[in-house]
């Protein structure tokens, strides 16, 4: 499985596949990351790509001590479906 890197001068977090990148952009506030879009090659999807890409981030912001705001439809559930990450939401994001 590829690896998820941080690419800071892009904004976002990227995999590197043989059928393209799968990438989490995000913007930084102070205090806070906006999770704003998650995107997976077509070719590529239905691997879990995208979970294994949202969860990168989501360590980010618990490394970081940041809250975060999902933007974007994926990844706002993804994080519905792991309660686990819950704590790292804004509270007016719950």
């Amino acid at each position: 499985m590829a690896e998820v890197i941080q690419n800071k001068a892009k904004n976002r977090f990227e995999m590197h596949l043989d059928g393209g990148v799968a990438v989490l952009d995000y913007r930084l506030r102070p205090g806070e990351i906006v999770l704003v879009y998650a995107g997976v090659p077509s070719a590529l999807q239905g691997h879990g790509l995208g979970g294994q890409i949202v969860q990168a981030g989501l360590d980010y912001a618990r490394e970081q001590g940041l809250k975060v705001i999902p933007q974007c439809s994926f990844v706002a559930s993804y994080i519905q479906g792991h309660p686990e990450s819950w704590d790292l939401l804004r509270s007016e994001e719950h």
